[in-house]
């Protein structure tokens, strides 16, 4: 068994991070690298190992990981995580913790690399069917990707899981076996215990061909990346949104494909094709002075003036009320909203008098009238002229001298804090 595929992913001086679990595809990749790099000594290689706590042996299987490594003189660091499985299944969540871990523990210049391996590569395709995919999730897993700011490897996906033990047998190596492997509850298990087997006796090659279908997905999946590119940079604003005009015109198949790249760009999951339909109907088709809103996931998409907005779901914050009893200090506003200070250099609203106290609020009605401006507005009026959009609305920073408004900082100041004299101040916003 070799690797010649590192070589040409690889430069002379790559810095490689093993996902080390103790099972038998991670110690045979972790053996196989460590005897690889012998003839790449320039090549600087550790281990990390996942921590679930899912399973009773679990500290067994961290201290047998590091023991191995000592043992090859490698470092080897257990990542503890906790697994929430309440809005997806076990392995679904077991996987997002993992990665997460993984790619938080990763150095700048370090690479992650995987254990694997084509029947591997088959499974996640049978899985991909049984949920529908297109040709995106029937790709499968790729060799070489981005796992955010760090490239991950996965130099098995050709290997089946026979070669790995033969060559497991010949290195004399030992590996832990996981007990909830043989849990046919988990689709992949069912897959690797129950179907799987039946399959590679009627047809031997039959993992080597779904792995040659999803390199055909992948391919086209790359052609139409390359196809849509250009299009795609022209409809998407430098704040991430999708002017979605144009698309009116388009067939449903290129309209789909355009909003599953922009998704994918803005680090959305692959969205449905329900979900591409709502999009289309609910969003992108509703009434001019509509706000809709579509949630998938813990995102949600908005429209704002022909635009469409890929966004985190938020706590409403239109209830929420701070109160700044001393200008003097700063003000921490709620997560993510960062803080208020008060700048008594500068004279753009009035003190508040004695028996005014000064609070925040993120929403305010009625009609205002703001310095410098003839005649009065309606508070949705103001928003829509100063281009904000709705679910900003509600984050944005409002000064009230009990419940009279006075200002949004940075936006607009109202008549009824307005400054009198040469005392005043100004509350400065600063943004996270």
């Amino acid at each position: 068994m070799s690797l010649p595929q590192l070589d040409h992913l690889l430069n002379s001086d790559a810095a490689l991070v093993v996902a080390f679990s103790g099972g038998l595809d991670s110690t045979v990749l972790l053996h196989h690298m460590l005897a690889w790099q012998q003839h790449h000594p320039q090549i600087r290689l550790r281990a990390l190992h996942v921590h679930h706590g899912l399973s009773p042996n679990a500290d067994a299987w961290a201290a047998h990981c590091v023991a191995i490594c000592q043992q090859w003189q490698l470092s080897c660091e257990v990542l503890r995580v906790n697994v929430d499985s309440r809005e997806q299944g076990i392995e679904a969540a077991a996987r997002q913790a993992r990665y997460q871990a993984l790619s938080g523990a990763l150095k700048p210049d370090e690479i992650l690399v995987t254990a694997q391996h084509l029947d591997d590569q088959c499974e996640t395709l049978l899985l991909a069917l049984k949920r529908g995919s297109g040709p995106a999730g029937l790709a499968a897993m790729p060799k070489a990707m981005q796992l955010g700011n760090h490239r991950l490897l996965r130099p098995l996906l050709d290997i089946s899981r026979q070669v790995l033990e033969d060559y497991a047998h010949k290195h004399q190596l030992i590996w832990i076996e996981d007990e909830s492997n043989q849990d046919v509850r988990y689709d992949r298990n069912f897959l690797r215990q129950r179907l799987l087997p039946e399959l590679l006796t009627r047809w031997p090659h039959f993992a080597e061909a779904t792995a040659r279908s999803a390199a055909l997905c992948g391919e086209q999946e790359q052609l139409l990346d390359e196809l849509l590119s250009e299009q795609l940079q022209s409809l998407v604003q430098a704040d991430g949104s999708l002017t979605f005009t144009e698309l009116l015109n388009f067939s449903d198949v290129r309209v789909n494909a355009l909003l599953r790249r922009w998704i994918a760009g803005q680090g959305g999951k692959m969205p449905s094709r329900d979900a591409l339909k709502r999009i289309h109907q609910e969003v992108m088709l509703s009434r001019e002075d509509a706000q809709p809103r579509l949630q998938l996931g813990h995102f949600e998409i908005r429209r704002f003036r022909q635009q469409l907005y890929w966004l985190p779901v938020q706590e409403s914050l239109r209830n929420s009320e701070l109160s700044w009893p001393d200008l003097n200090d700063s003000l921490t506003l709620p997560p993510n909203l960062g803080s208020l200070q008060a700048d008594h250099s500068e004279n753009v609203l009035r003190q508040p008098t004695a028996g005014e106290h000064v609070f925040v609020r993120f929403q305010a009605q009625g009609y205002l009238h703001l310095v410098n401006r003839a005649g009065g507005r309606e508070m949705k009026k103001l928003w829509q002229e100063l281009n904000v959009p709705p679910w900003q609305r509600e984050r944005i920073p409002l000064i009230f001298y009990n419940q009279t408004l006075v200002c949004a900082p940075g936006l607009f100041v109202t008549r009824e804090g307005a400054t009198v004299d040469a005392h005043g101040w100004q509350a400065i916003w600063h943004k996270q």
